[in-house]
């Protein structure tokens, strides 16, 4: 049993796409982190994988490893990630899609998937995704502190930006965080966008592609938060 007071730290793993070689790699250096609670905001899984093995194949090893670190995993699915992840999810006791859970002062909410131009598996209309949001809150408001969990960036900010300068962010996903105010804001999907970022006195973050050694570090104290995307490699 896990007990947390106002003092958490928060590892951040996201956009593995399939990539168990480097995971596995870049693991060891992991556990020697202090860390609290581990989050995934999407793309366990790629459209191709290893020949014989599923897309919920890989995924199973890689929330096999999480589990090594012995850490409560919350994880929302990306929009790489077939429909059956989400009751993979829902069956390891990870899912935070369309849902919330508390862990000691701390509520994490969330939704998977993201809407592209290339017809992925999990592309949720922004009606979805501002209810899937809401009802997932609406688990956690009572909790001290929340975290919100997309796959999806929100719009308009360091973390939503493609190569050409584009801002291809869910306006969704900010209004949430501008209604609701959490005290972080995890995303993934835009892979050159890795940083943070604010929205009011929310701390926006996008940890990068896992496999290229870049991960999130979150550290809240009594409301205080200090998040930066690191990477294993330097």
């Amino acid at each position: 049993m896990f007990k947390f007071g106002v003092m958490m730290n928060i590892i951040v793993i996201s956009d593995i796409h399939g990539d168990i070689e480097n995971l596995f790699n870049y693991f060891d250096k992991i556990k020697e982190l202090n860390v609290d609670v581990i989050v995934c905001p999407g793309d366990f899984t790629d459209a191709n994988m290893p020949k014989s093995f599923t897309q919920e194949d890989v995924a199973k090893l890689i929330i096999k490893e999480l589990n090594l670190l012995k850490k409560p995993v919350l994880a929302v699915p990306g929009n790489v990630d077939t429909k059956n992840m989400i009751k993979l999810f829902e069956d390891e006791g990870i899912s935070i899609h369309g849902k919330g859970k508390i862990i000691g002062d701390f509520g994490f909410y969330g939704y998977g998937g993201a809407y592209t131009p290339f017809e992925t598996n999990i592309e949720p209309t922004d009606e979805e995704l501002k209810f899937g949001l809401k009802n997932a809150f609406n688990e956690v408001k009572n909790a001290k502190y929340k975290i919100q969990v997309t796959h999806t960036p929100p719009a308009g900010t360091r973390v939503d930006m493609i190569q050409s300068g584009l801002h291809v962010g869910s306006n969704i996903v900010r209004e949430a965080i501008e209604s609701y105010g959490p005290l972080v804001a995890i995303s993934a999907h835009i892979h050159e966008a890795r940083g943070t970022d604010n929205i009011k006195n929310t701390l926006i973050m996008n940890s990068g592609r896992f496999p290229e050694g870049y991960f999130g570090f979150i550290k809240i104290e009594n409301g205080s938060v200090n998040g930066k995307v690191l990477n294993l490699i330097e």
